[in-house]
């Protein structure tokens, strides 16, 4: 089979050919058909602080359907389409019991972070069933979807509860999603170009504005005060501080941009507007259940997002675009 694998220490992706995986006791055999590239894996691919590895096979956004069980598997069958929740825990250690977040396991047994590939052995136990009403497309982003729903669960909104979100990638955008299902009032998306305004807008935003020295008085006049949550889904230095900035008395800042720099702040301002501060990572299968289950009942296609689809041959090079400016939102590859 070809698949693509990250050399190491910021060097190019190849594609190589590997010899054909087969399924062991409690796992199942991938025909993979869409794998998403995701900001993790160009920040993870650069050779920095956090980075895959030497020789690492990598792909986490995907679906497919199963062309082969190993002994031991239930509940699933040969053509069953899948989605995948690709990092496999122990389910003993105290973040698996206690939370259930498979990313945050302590001692994972394997990963299934092989997406883009044109076979994917993993465990039964990370696939999740795609209704009838979903495509392979709608498949490849439940992980991402789970990723803002776990988000936007944490953040604990009420209705009518108004909303800032910071950033206009895929992130931001199905937290703009999850947030309109879960009962946010007014939503208001600010980003520092005009470039996914009517994205923003399709996935349920009130409105859309730019940063600016008058940003601040702009999201309130759009929000009808001061943001009681501010979604931080960029990951850049500063984020943080403009995040503090923009929220109310008491609000509560999420992040879910993975910075993977250090982003200062200044502590007095927080603590004067005595606002909280959650970061999060990750999902829990739950989240991955739900969003198969509940994305074709929304008001608007979450596919909506999706702005190109390539080869995995065409994988190094789009990597290369991704990595400069781009009009890319969320690029999949199709196998």
């Amino acid at each position: 089979m070809k698949a693509a694998i990250y050399p190491g220490q910021g060097q190019p992706i190849v594609i190589e050919n590997l010899p054909d995986p087969r399924p062991g006791p409690g796992e199942i055999l991938l025909k993979v058909h869409r794998c998403g590239v995701c900001g993790t894996d160009l920040s993870m691919t650069k050779g920095g602080i956090f980075d895959y590895g030497q020789n690492t096979q990598f792909g986490h956004e995907y679906a497919g359907d199963i062309i082969e069980l190993g002994r031991e598997v239930t509940g699933l069958k040969i053509g069953d389409r899948v989605a995948v929740l690709p990092s496999v825990a122990c389910g003993q250690c105290e973040p698996c019991r206690s939370h259930g977040n498979n990313v945050l396991c302590q001692a994972p047994p394997g990963t299934a972070m092989v997406g883009f590939a044109e076979l994917a052995k993993v465990p039964a136990s990370v696939a999740t069933l795609l209704p009838s009403t979903l495509s392979m497309a709608d498949g490849a982003l439940v992980e991402p979807l789970a990723i803002s729903l776990y988000g936007v669960k944490l953040a604990q909104i009420q209705p009518g509860d108004r909303v800032l979100i910071l950033g206009g990638g895929t992130v931001a955008l199905y937290a703009i999603y999850w947030a309109r299902r879960l009962g946010a009032g007014r939503i208001v998306v600010m980003s520092r170009s005009a470039r996914r305004r009517d994205l923003a807008l399709e996935m349920g935003a009130d409105a859309f504005i730019t940063y600016g020295d008058n940003e601040i008085g702009e999201a309130r006049e759009a929000l009808g005060g001061a943001p009681q949550f501010v979604f931080e889904c960029v990951g850049a230095e500063g984020m943080l501080g403009k995040a503090i900035m923009h929220a109310a008395q008491f609000g509560k800042i999420v992040s879910l941009g993975f910075c993977t720099s250090p982003d200062p702040i200044i502590p007095g301002i927080a603590s004067f507007k005595c606002v909280s501060m959650q970061f999060a990572v990750g999902y829990s299968m739950k989240e991955f259940i739900y969003v198969a289950d509940q994305m074709d009942k929304g008001r608007c296609d979450p596919k909506a997002i999706i702005t190109n689809e390539i080869p995995l041959s065409g994988l190094p090079a789009m990597f290369d675009v991704l990595r400069g400016p781009n009009d890319e939102t969320k690029v999949h590859v199709t196998l």
